[in-house]
């Protein structure tokens, strides 16, 4: 995940892999303060869920909210947008708070989750074999435990919503569970995240806008177009691991484009934001959006131009910088349904 969270990375093909140095880079942030808050005991279980680097819960949040700003009721009755109507700002904002809540659980599940099935490749990659599977400080056993009392919390929350969204929901699992073995499989894992870190989209509409069908293709759309910016940013992300990738044999589009990595990440720069435009168009909102937009294609533009996919520390840095993505869209969502 990025909020799933890659465990063992990603690389070049074995001929390439002594090219790289060893860098001693790793993620983990044992000084963050979500886990400095907790007692010592917990703050495995805190690192487990990826508690110090809160960008997954951001990336796994971003496409509930912007479904919730285009797809929800929103007390603007002067707009000419079809999507508006009677709608309240508490509504809005419980929605909101909630999706907050459940990206925040299943995140962390779905890094836990994803912890156990590779705890033994993350003991041979530098960045990961800190963990706290692979280091020791946690068994199978409490993981699963911990993993379950995540689902927990998300499982509240989606069963607040309507029975289609619980259904929409529910039909997400299939991916997340699925999603860590892809990277034994095939080199496009990150196809398989996109799938399962935009599904917020859908279930953002089928909470608050399933009673509009006309939105049905202004969702999909930005659901699809979310899964072509996680393939910009996982790329990136999966950068980092290239060395270790190469010698443990795991597959990720960062390795399957390594001769080309500007290309493909352009042509997946481009498709996020024709995406994110069809599903302005298809829900009719208003033409201040496209600012927003264009502010969304312009930081795209500056990932792919400047990511220098053989500097992990660089590669991370990029990787970080979309919330800022998350942001501007939602701002410009947010001023095209209001003004």
């Amino acid at each position: 995940m990025a909020a799933i969270e890659h465990v063992a990375g990603h690389a070049h093909d074995g001929g390439m892999s002594e090219a790289i140095p060893a860098t001693g880079h790793t993620d983990i942030n044992r000084t963050h303060w979500m886990l400095r808050i907790l007692p010592a005991r917990a703050r495995p279980y805190g690192r487990l869920a990826r508690w110090d680097r809160p960008i997954g819960i951001w990336l796994l949040l971003f496409p509930c909210w912007w479904s919730i700003a285009l797809c929800a009721p929103l007390p603007a009755p002067d707009s000419p947008s079809h999507v508006d109507g009677p709608g309240d700002w508490a509504s809005f904002a419980w929605f909101m708070l909630a999706f907050a809540i459940g990206a925040f659980a299943m995140r962390g599940a779905g890094c836990t989750w994803n912890d156990i099935l590779d705890r033994h490749i993350d003991a041979h990659v530098e960045r990961t074999r800190d963990r706290p599977l692979p280091a020791g400080e946690v068994t199978v056993g409490q993981a699963l435990a911990w993993l379950a009392a995540q689902a927990a919390v998300g499982a509240a929350i989606l069963f607040s919503f309507n029975l289609f969204a619980i259904a929409v929901g529910l039909a997400s699992l299939l991916i997340v569970a699925i999603y860590p073995l892809m990277k034994r499989i095939t080199s496009w894992p990150q196809v398989v995240l996109g799938f399962a870190f935009n599904w917020g989209a859908l279930l953002g509409w089928a909470a608050v806008g399933a009673d509009r069908p006309c939105l049905a293709y202004a969702a999909l759309s930005l659901y699809l177009a979310g899964v072509a910016w996680t393939l910009v940013y996982d790329t990136i992300y999966a950068m980092q691991d290239q060395r270790d990738d190469a010698i443990i044999g795991v597959r990720s589009t960062a390795r399957r484009f390594q001769a080309q990595p500007q290309a493909w990440l352009t042509l997946f720069a481009v498709l996020t934001v024709i995406g994110l435009a069809l599903a302005g168009w298809l829900a009719r909102i208003g033409g201040v959006y496209y600012v927003g937009l264009a502010a969304v294609a312009a930081h795209l533009a500056w990932q792919v131009a400047t990511v220098k996919p053989r500097d992990p520390a660089d590669c991370l840095h990029k990787f970080r910088a979309n919330r800022w993505i998350g942001w501007l869209l939602l701002a410009g969502i947010l001023a095209g349904r209001l003004l």
